[in-house]
């Protein structure tokens, strides 16, 4: 299983939000920073996130993003990408998986458009509040049932998608463990596991279920699960699943 440690942009800046809130939000630095930190700890992947570009619904950090991706781990990117030319933007500077979100929820031909054309390196990010999907920025919720999306989704060709239990995002309250496992039984989709990550045990559980990856965001910078502890996890996971 992979560890995604994850850089949310704001304003040019690392930060967390509690709960999708952006009035709720902890300033960490510099993000093409923490993304060196996060080589040098041993990652191979990270998880970028355009907090504005959310909101707006156009790239406002592309140049921090470029910079994260040309450090040369396996980078996905998300937030606010909902044309071709945004898509083509960040896979010509790098980017290993782009992630569509709102415009998967409200355009579903464009989504299927981009899944014929791009293959694996297009993901659906699916954030998820009370059973709904939330889109623009997690400020809109749907009447879409979530679960009932992502099969939807699967059956639609989308091989990853990347799910956001928003009550538990930034929350250090830990994982919604058995909406993950439900998940990764489903149509044989990639699913990585955002929202509350804290514990390594939970790192455990989640590859027991199939789980692909997981983000790992506040936890890891408020130092209550340090980058590596979870890298050494994810490995004895791994590991064990193997043997």
């Amino acid at each position: 299983m992979k560890i995604f440690p994850a850089v949310d942009i704001r304003e040019g800046r690392a930060v967390r939000l509690r709960e999708g809130d952006y009035s709720r939000m902890t300033v960490y630095g510099d993000p093409v920073l923490a993304a060196r930190s996060f080589l040098a700890d041993g990652a191979g992947a990270v998880h970028v996130v355009d907090l504005d570009g959310a909101l707006t619904g156009r790239p406002e950090n592309a140049p921090v993003v470029a910079e994260i991706a040309a450090l040369g781990m396996e980078t996905e990117i998300g937030g606010g990408i909902r044309s071709r030319d945004s898509i083509e933007m960040y896979l010509a500077a790098g980017a290993s998986r782009v992630i569509l979100g709102t415009v998967a929820a409200e355009d579903p031909a464009f989504a299927e458009e981009c899944i014929r054309a791009y293959g694996d390196r297009i993901a659906v990010g699916v954030d998820a509040r009370d059973g709904k999907v939330a889109v623009r920025g997690w400020k809109t919720l749907t009447d879409l049932d979530a679960y009932d999306f992502c099969m939807r989704l699967g059956d639609a060709g989308v091989g990853a998608i990347v799910y956001t239990d928003i009550s538990r995002d930034g929350m250090l309250s830990g994982m919604n463990i058995p909406a993950y496992r439900r998940l990764a039984k489903t149509h044989g989709l990639r699913i990585v596991a955002s929202g509350g990550l804290t514990k390594r045990e939970e790192i455990a559980q989640l590859a027991e279920a199939g789980v692909y990856g997981a983000i790992l965001g506040k936890a890891m910078y408020e130092g209550v699960l340090p980058l590596k502890d979870a890298l050494a996890a994810a490995k004895e996971a791994s590991c064990s699943q193997n043997a």
